[in-house]
């Protein structure tokens, strides 16, 4: 693991630790995961989160190299023995009431913060272990999908705590978990996003020449035919990051104010000039 990665899991951990003890805990919020687990061990068998944890942890590292491989296991060794270390830390802060005492604030701060938190470890390919173990091993060898297995198993934790919390509590659980699944979608395509253009010209030609020439991206183009004349009339197609767009509207509107131009988002965008780097001569004399 390079050292940039491993920075930002370790970060990513202290943040998922920081949201636990600063939001969930004070309030005696409930959640999913390793960490419902935990709540739910605290209560009953009154085990310190930490010490579960990484008991836990330790248990589904094991299993999930079994079954998953050591490369899983690698990648995943850091949040096993470093996320109980660091919440059993926070957990000493002289923090005794949280920074609020709203419930209903927490759970959207703390969902928040977890999803953020997971996401940046999933970025740099690491997992943060625990209950994310089981539902890549049903995927593998049951093919059921990793989102239906991990809301199945949630439901199940939330379930559990809800035998020491009250119904109100359950559903700010509930909650909770929608928020921080929502921003951890959000997290993982974060400054990945682009546009995709799709102009409609006659003077196709002059715009596909700015567009490699002054803006120094790629573009395709697709035979198309005119709805109402059935003419021909090539499409030019384009994808840049979204800083890019004004420009392009602009570079467009000047060679022809007549253009029609159809602008979408797209979550993710692989190859060349994009997840691959350029490695073609341009024809206008860019590299």
């Amino acid at each position: 693991m390079k050292l940039k990665s491993l920075l930002l899991v370790l970060a990513g951990n202290t943040l998922y630790a920081l949201a636990i003890v600063l939001f969930l805990l004070p309030e005696g919020m409930i959640t999913g995961g390793s960490t419902g687990l935990a709540l739910a061990a605290n209560h009953y068998l009154s085990l310190p989160l930490s010490k579960f944890l990484l008991l836990f942890n330790f248990s589904m590292l094991v299993l999930g190299a079994a079954i998953l491989g050591r490369s899983f296991a690698f990648t995943t060794l850091v949040s096993t023995f470093y996320y109980p270390f660091i919440l059993q830390v926070l957990q000493k802060l002289p923090i005794p009431n949280g920074l609020t005492s709203d419930r209903m604030l927490s759970t959207i701060c703390g969902g928040l913060l977890i999803g953020f938190a997971i996401g940046i470890v999933i970025r740099t390919g690491a997992s943060t272990g625990g209950m994310d173990v089981p539902p890549l091993i049903l995927q593998k060898k049951l093919g059921i999908p990793v989102s239906v297995s991990l809301y199945g198993f949630d439901l199940v934790i939330l379930l559990l705590q809800a035998s020491f919390s009250d119904k109100e509590n359950v559903l700010y659980g509930i909650l909770l978990v929608l928020i921080y699944t929502v921003t951890l979608d959000k997290v993982l395509v974060l400054g990945t996003g682009q546009v995709k253009v799709e102009i409609i010209s006659q003077e196709y030609k002059e715009i596909n020449h700015a567009i490699l020439r002054d803006l120094d991206r790629g573009s395709t183009l697709i035979q198309a035919s005119t709805g109402y004349l059935h003419q021909n009339q090539p499409m030019v197609l384009t994808v840049m990051p979204n800083r890019e767009l004004v420009r392009l509207n602009r570079l467009v509107l000047a060679v022809d104010p007549e253009a029609f131009l159809i602008i979408s988002q797209v979550k993710e965008v692989k190859g060349h000039g994009f997840s691959l780097n350029k490695e073609r001569n341009h024809p206008f004399g860019k590299s």
